[in-house]
């Protein structure tokens, strides 16, 4: 970027200088300074925790604005801006994390909730649970976990102290029943 290379004296000291006039003054040009600087990093960083592309821009939308309200709450003594900025980032990250989870659950109780009130749907969860429970022991505790409690493939096979990939193919196995008994097609 012509910005960085024309500027190879910004360091820690000018980035928090940028902090300081944005905390004091609302600094237009510090922030686009900060901001043309860190966005494409804090992107980076998140699609290499594993977010989505267009998740990975709304948080580093999100950390970025976060820099614009809460400049006056960075500390040059207790860390770089990068190391502030990238931990906003990370609790950015978290925070949608454990939100997106806590939707799967709420979802999950919905579908209890309309499963009691319609007996179709009843029949049909009662159908699956009988389903599930005539898979073989591993793959049934795999589609409950990964399914019903909204783990992650390596979360489960810490759980169950199963290799990552017997996971893998226990869900695909299982998927492959399910799919099979209730006639659709592989």
């Amino acid at each position: 970027m012509a910005d960085d290379a024309g500027n190879v004296e910004r360091n820690g000291a000018f980035w928090a200088e940028c902090m300081l006039k944005v905390a004091e003054n609302r600094d237009k040009d510090s922030f686009m300074l900060l901001f043309d600087h860190f966005s494409p990093r804090v992107n980076a960083y998140l699609l290499g925790q594993g977010a989505a592309a267009a998740m990975a821009e709304d948080l580093t939308q999100e950390a970025l604005l976060a820099l614009w309200n809460k400049a006056h709450l960075y500390n040059r003594e207790k860390a770089a801006v990068s190391t502030w900025l990238f931990r906003v980032a990370r609790n950015l990250w978290i925070d949608r994390l454990r939100r997106q989870r806590g939707i799967a659950y709420e979802s999950d109780e919905n579908l209890v909730e309309a499963a009691a009130s319609e007996p179709t749907l009843d029949a049909d969860g009662e159908r699956l649970l009988a389903v599930i429970a005539q898979l073989p022991r591993n793959q049934a505790q795999v589609v409950y976990k990964s399914y019903y409690e909204g783990k992650s493939h390596s979360e489960i096979a810490l759980e169950a102290g199963m290799p990552l990939g017997s996971v893998k193919s226990s869900l695909r196995l299982a998927i492959r029943a399910l799919r099979r008994h209730f006639g659709e097609a592989q």
